[in-house]
């Protein structure tokens, strides 16, 4: 049976398999299913969506199918994730259902679930869901589902109100000006409000038509982000994604500040006030190798996870950390929630350089970035490198040369016959000679 469930939900393209009607409906029918049983009553869900054109058939389908098992279903309509997640929570549904497909282009989407804790739904579940749909089985009821959108306003002025709640605890500073790109997604309707309350908000992309989500804007494509703080002589410039639950920020100067400074930023104040946890902090093989020297120098312990924001939280709640993330912005603080949040760590940002009285530039002294060099190769099988003796060896010599003040990491590639490799050092023409070098042995005994 193909797994239809990766780290985060159900996602492809929208309108085929297992994102059409059809399945989307087995889909709702058999999340209910599940939780009635469970339950002993009929589940309640919410139910969430970006700004992609296909959004609403999505969660109309979903609907359908979830109320032919007797689920009660209501809509928050175009919300960031973390908001459906905050309102599961807040309002004691059973599960929230977020439609969204987070950073990719409009004609992508996804369906991911969070429980009323913030936790994503089980692999028992999953698998359980993943039955039904290749069963075929067919649902009966109506064709479609009116969506219960009454208190659409309701639920945004819930989770706004949760935002500004943190917004109204930052010193206000005058003549703070900040660019916020909302990838013409989900914060369109939410950031103005939010973060006016700080200063002057300049916003850009915050106009969504259903096919511009993410287009050349947002989280993965900064440089108009960057263009517009340099023209407006900005703070700083903020940057979310398609579902606001992630956040990357351009500083003053037009630099990029990413996860990785951003857990730099965020640990420090949290250790500055006593409420760094173990002094650690949980990030993926993909953080720069200057952030872990950087938190050595401090004290402070960086553990790394697989590629992924659900590997991340399992380590946070492992160890009890307060703070993890991802260089793409996705940071979490399970303190206030076990979903990552854009906006709320726009706010928290905000709140530590306002709270120093200190730049964005600024907050980042001390962690210097490390040069990087990223190459994909074809390989023909992915056998374990540490089973091909040629590969181990040139390895063992990269990892020697860099003298532990580098990284190398080797790894395939979750959907494609390639081989990534990634090596960080002090001086980015060794390291450019280090991975063509493991690269010809990569070509030469798994090509």
């Amino acid at each position: 049976m193909n797994q239809l469930f990766g780290t985060d939900g159900i996602r492809g393209l929208a309108g085929e398999f297992p994102l059409d009607e059809k399945t989307v409906r087995i889909i709702g029918a058999s999340l209910a299913r599940r939780f009635r049983n469970n339950l002993g009553r009929e589940p309640r869900f919410i139910s969430g969506r970006d700004t992609r054109e296909s959004g609403g058939w999505i969660e109309s389908a979903f609907h359908a199918g979830a109320v032919v098992e007797n689920a009660v279903c209501a809509s928050a309509g175009v919300i960031p994730t973390p908001g459906v997640a905050y309102l599961t929570k807040a309002l004691k549904y059973d599960a929230g259902i977020v439609i969204s497909a987070s950073h990719n282009p409009y004609y992508d989407n996804g369906i991911k679930f969070f429980l009323p804790t913030g936790m994503k739904i089980d692999e028992a579940t999953e698998g359980l869901i993943e039955q039904d749909i290749h069963s075929g089985v067919s649902i009966g009821g109506t064709s479609d589902a009116v969506v219960n959108s009454g208190s659409e306003a309701a639920f945004r002025m819930t989770y706004s109100m949760h935002l500004i709640g943190v917004a109204d605890t930052i010193k206000k500073i005058d003549g703070l000006k900040i660019v916020i790109d909302c990838a013409n997604g989900a914060a369109s309707k939410f950031a103005a409000t939010v973060f006016r309350r700080l200063g002057t908000v300049v916003i850009i992309k915050g106009k969504p038509d259903g096919r511009n989500i993410n287009d050349n804007c947002g989280s993965t494509h900064i440089d108009g982000l960057r263009s517009k703080v340099l023209e407006e002589r900005a703070d700083l410039g903020i940057a979310f994604d398609g579902d606001a639950d992630r956040a990357l920020f351009v500083d003053e100067n037009g630099d990029l500040v990413d996860g990785d400074a951003t857990l730099w930023i965020m640990a420090g104040h949290l250790k500055d006030h006593g409420k760094l946890a173990h002094s650690t902090v949980v990030a993926t093989v993909m953080s720069n190798i200057g952030l872990e020297l950087a938190f050595k120098s401090k004290g402070i312990n960086l553990l790394r996870t697989d590629v992924g924001d659900k590997y991340v939280l399992e380590k946070l709640i492992e160890t009890g950390s307060e703070i993890g993330g991802e260089q793409s912005g996705h940071i979490m603080f399970p303190e206030r929630s076990l979903v990552g949040d854009g906006m709320m760590t726009a706010l928290l940002v905000l709140r530590a350089i306002t709270e120093k009285k200190i730049s964005l530039s600024r907050a980042t002294d001390g962690f210097v970035r490390y040069p990087q060099i990223l190459i994909n190769v074809k390989v023909a099988e992915k056998r374990p490198f540490s089973d091909v003796p040629e590969i181990a060896s040139a390895a063992r010599q990269v990892e020697s040369e860099l003298h532990g003040e580098g990284r190398l990491l080797l790894r395939y590639s979750g959907t494609e016959n390639l081989a990534r490799v990634m090596i960080e050092g002090k001086d980015q023409v060794s390291i450019e000679t280090q991975a063509r070098r493991l690269i010809s042995v990569i070509e030469n005994t798994l090509g």
